[in-house]
């Protein structure tokens, strides 16, 4: 059976919000099947990790700039190829996407493996790691269950004077509307203006079949994601946007991605260039999980897609319009 989205949400938020405290459900990373996978031991009690994001990661894949260049052009420093973040993961999922690095027993909003905190507490710990890292990484999980968590974070940035030497990433999985139900204008208007922060939202697949494959959620709510991603933009939000290519069909490759192209441009014209493709490893919580047909889209299926989405990106975009850092592709409707 499909996940029902609304309903797991609307579960996993109890569990994980308690808002007039002000407190949130984050995971504990030490001691799971994550941690075997970490470069560095976790921090923060456990709750912590510190991930090394790079541009080049694969020698077979694009190119992936995100959050290295938000965080240089906001941090006002030299473009570079590496850099840390310090991460957090909220304590709780409402989809299932078989790659996930994340086990699923951290994604259920389990007290076993998670544990109560603030945003505060959260950034008193950051401030005092030994070579903090400049980007503070706000993942999951689905954060966006929990959208006060971004604005608390900001608060506690503020009162600590960490303005501008940190710079706040947030992710999302475009499954809910949570960021307009549970948060004011007026809120929703100061996570826009803050100005050292960027958001990435995942496309989870190229159309419904690859949404479904990819997540276990209902086929429709592939069509909700480029609805919640143009509010965002409605909102002022410095995002960005990542796409998994993995799929369970080679029929007609070229077609379908055509097409999710055409709904990225019906979003924004300039959408695809503030996008940027994921390629999928298998992790040490993902290969338990891995299937026949999951194995195909890992070794085959995601290539040919990308080799499909290269041949859209060059068919639309001019030579210099590609070459443009994706910091710098702005909104062709604002």
């Amino acid at each position: 059976m499909a996940i029902d989205t609304d309903n797991l949400s609307s579960k996993y938020r109890i569990r994980l919000v308690d808002v007039s405290n002000n407190r949130l459900r984050v995971s504990r990373i030490s001691g799971s099947d994550q941690e075997q996978d970490l470069v560095e031991p976790t921090n923060v009690g456990g709750l912590g990790r510190v991930r090394h994001f790079q541009r080049q990661a694969s020698t077979r894949w694009v190119q992936n700039p995100l959050p290295i260049d938000p965080a240089c052009t906001r941090l006002h420093i030299d473009r570079c190829d590496h850099m840390a973040a310090q991460v957090f993961q909220n304590a709780a999922c409402n989809w299932r996407c078989w790659y996930c690095y994340v086990p699923f027993d951290l994604l259920a909003g389990k007290t076993a493996n998670s544990a109560w905190t603030t945003a505060r507490d959260l950034v008193d710990a950051y401030e005092k790691l030994t070579d903090r890292p400049r980007i503070l990484d706000l993942s999951g999980g689905q954060p966006e269950l929990t959208p006060e968590w971004v604005l608390w974070t900001m608060d506690a940035l503020e009162e600590r004077g960490l303005l501008d030497s940190v710079y706040l990433w947030s992710d999302d999985n475009l499954s809910n509307d949570y960021f307009w139900r549970y948060l004011t204008a007026d809120q929703r208007s100061r996570i826009a203006k803050f100005r050292n922060y960027g958001k990435v939202a995942c496309f989870k697949g190229f159309d419904a079949e690859s949404f479904s494959f990819n997540t276990e959620a209902d086929a429709d709510r592939f069509d909700l994601q480029f609805d919640f991603f143009r509010r965002y933009i409605d909102e002022g939000i410095d995002i960005y946007a990542y796409v998994t290519f993995t799929h369970p069909s080679q029929v007609s490759i070229r077609d379908r991605m055509r097409r999710f192209v055409d709904r990225l441009q019906d979003v924004d014209p300039m959408l695809p260039l503030r996008t940027v493709p994921l390629e999928i490893l298998a992790y040490g919580p993902v290969v338990p999980r891995l299937n026949d047909a999951r194995r195909r889209a890992l070794e085959f299926g995601q290539y040919d897609a990308l080799d499909a989405w290269t041949t859209e990106i060059e068919a639309r975009f001019s030579a210099r319009q590609r070459a443009l850092p994706i910091v710098e592709v702005t909104w062709a409707k604002c």
